[in-house]
């Protein structure tokens, strides 16, 4: 007998503040900035993108087109959605200062 697969969507279980908070200090925790975007934009689907779209005035296609697997968001875009979002970008000095 075989078994039936589906694909499994991160967005789906990002339906409290809590958990998109943990998601996304995972995402920053990587240090990869292709993978932050592309959490991001997993963010911005679970909550609407129709709705992130309409509070950034960026279009829905820019937003997908940006935050995908391979986009490359602007900082201007990236803050602009992280606004809308509810998340906030802080910085702070690291334990390893660069040479």
């Amino acid at each position: 007998m075989s078994e039936k697969l589906t694909i499994y969507d991160p967005a789906e279980d990002l339906s409290s503040d809590e958990a998109v908070a943990a998601f996304m200090a995972e995402a920053f925790a990587t240090g990869d900035a292709g993978f932050i975007a592309h959490a991001l934009g997993i963010v911005a689907r679970a909550k609407g993108m129709t709705q992130i779209a309409r509070e950034t005035g960026l279009s829905r296609e820019q937003l997908y087109r940006s935050f995908s697997e391979h986009g490359n968001p602007t900082l201007k875009t990236t803050l602009a959605v992280m606004k809308a979002l509810g998340i906030d970008l802080m910085a702070r000095r690291t334990s390893q200062a660069a040479p």
